[in-house]
């Protein structure tokens, strides 16, 4: 009693801190021991956030983000760190937050676990177990249907649950169609069935819901976008960001004269200048056009006046870019060289102001699909074939970029008007063997080839390419007939 009041109060606020300190001390050294790892004094560190949490990943998700309670010992969380199926990445670190960036796209419709065990705090303690699981998007394409009520419909395939879904009405019949990049609705050209059976194709442009977020529509919600009142549709393109949608229409009074429109959301059609010329496309970057023009192709901005920011006069062609814009396949007909005048040529364009060349053939250079990572190109061509009458023999190849080394994969029927579609994940390519005939002598309207022949069926097929194709070129590849008669398929994103 003589010590306590000895004692002055601020002596003994100081005792009783320092009680109340080292109880909260031992909680946190033997809080596991107490109540195991869920207790609020837990003094393990942990993952607090992962970025995939809850998301069906994409081809462009190409990374994910952990961010721990506490600086951690890098090399020891790197060597617990696992992902089953087995995605190969590469680690990056700022802070408490690390990176995991994939070599490739997580292949579609897989399930996958992320596990870091044994993983130790920079102090050293082990961290808290983390466990968590991700999926990538179904696989899942649109195509046309060719037969009965579904002839001239759009309908979608989810190839990862088996299950098909017309998506338009069957007063429509679509003619164009193409993804945007949330996979929630489809862009699309379609005229009434009347007119149609009339030989009429006065389209219009729609969009249809996919019913991939259910949430926010069903699937076959349809919506109208343009109408063809003054102007009558003849093509159209959407921007890779999906926010921007060129037509090109022209005058119903007078079908000789066509224009470029600029349609973007809330905003009325805008026509673009300087924009004459023959087949288009939207840059990856969303915010230029290419088109052909003359003995060459130009490069424009999406910007009201704006002139023509590069021209190419060698080509004559662009088939398509990488995703990140900074690959082009480009064809040259080489109309300059006489020794060439029978010879297309494939060459490889990029934004550094490389052309390599890819391949010569007197056929047809069809269509070409870079891989996601722009490692390879898959191209469908033609071989003229020996005889009296003109023929001309599909193949599919693919073509090594690094080393511009060619694997044939695939020889398809002689008929030109073949649609390839090149998976978002690289895995698999879709392409359709329609079966036509000259005259089918039936007055029904039917759907038509782009050579005017009556399409009486058409089946699709899947390629399933070895995964490692620059490791293994010589591996045959998977080929399989899909249960389904359409035309035209289409990969969702």
């Amino acid at each position: 009693m003589a010590i306590s009041r000895k004692l002055k109060p601020i002596d003994r606020l100081s005792i009783l801190v320092i009680i109340i300190l080292s109880f909260l001390l031992m909680g946190l050294i033997w809080g596991e021991k107490v109540c195991d790892s869920n207790c609020w004094f837990q003094a393990k560190a942990s993952v607090k956030t992962f970025s995939w949490e809850g998301k069906a990943v994409s081809a462009n998700d190409r990374a994910f983000i952990l961010t721990f309670s506490r600086p951690m010992d890098r090399e020891s969380v790197e060597n617990n760190f696992k992902i089953q199926p087995e995605l190969p990445g590469k680690f990056s670190w700022a802070g408490r937050r690390m990176a995991y960036t994939l070599e490739t796209p997580a292949p579609y419709g897989t399930d996958y676990e992320l596990t870091i065990k044994g993983g130790k705090e920079r102090l050293g303690s082990e961290m808290q177990p983390f466990q968590e699981t991700f999926r990538t998007r179904d696989r899942a394409f649109v195509y046309l249907g060719v037969q009965g009520q579904e002839k001239g419909r759009l309908i979608l395939y989810n190839l990862t649950q088996q299950k098909k879904e017309i998506l338009t009405p069957p007063h429509l019949v679509v003619h164009e169609f193409v993804s945007y990049p949330e996979r929630d609705r489809i862009l699309l050209a379609a005229s009434p069935q009347e007119t149609w059976k009339q030989g009429k194709r006065d389209k219009k442009l729609y969009t249809v819901t996919t019913g991939s977020n259910q949430e926010k529509a069903p699937p076959g919600k349809i919506e109208l976008i343009l109408d063809n009142q003054t102007y009558q549709i003849l093509e159209f393109e959407l921007s890779p960001d999906g926010k921007k949608i060129v037509v090109r229409r022209a005058k119903s009074d007078n079908l000789a004269k066509t224009s470029l429109w600029l349609l973007e959301p809330e905003q009325p059609a805008q026509r673009l200048n300087r924009t004459q010329g023959g087949e288009f496309m939207i840059l990856p970057d969303s915010e230029s056009l290419v088109i052909a023009q003359g003995q060459g192709v130009a490069l424009i901005p999406l910007e009201k006046e704006s002139d023509p920011s590069n021209f190419l006069p060698e080509y004559g062609q662009v088939l398509t870019f990488s995703r990140d814009g900074s690959k082009a396949a480009m064809v040259n007909f080489n109309t300059q060289d006489p020794e060439k005048q029978y010879t297309r040529s494939l060459v490889l364009v990029t934004n550094q102001g490389i052309e390599k060349n890819l391949l010569n053939t007197e056929g047809s250079i069809l269509s070409c699909e870079f891989t996601p990572t722009a490692s390879h190109l898959y191209c469908l061509l033609t071989e003229v074939l020996n005889g009296e009458q003109y023929r001309e023999q599909p193949y599919l190849i693919s073509i090594n970029l690094e080393t511009a080394e060619i694997t044939p994969l695939l020889t398809l029927p002689e008929y030109r008007d073949l649609a390839m579609s090149l998976s978002p994940d690289g895995l698999g390519l879709l392409f359709d063997q329609a079966m036509t005939v000259s005259n089918n002598g039936n007055p029904t309207p039917t759907l038509r080839s782009d050579a005017g022949e009556a399409i009486i069926g058409s089946s699709l097929w899947l390629l399933v390419p070895t995964p490692n194709l620059a490791e293994s070129p010589t591996t045959q590849p998977e080929l399989k007939e899909l249960p389904i008669a359409g035309l035209n398929p289409l990969w969702l994103p």
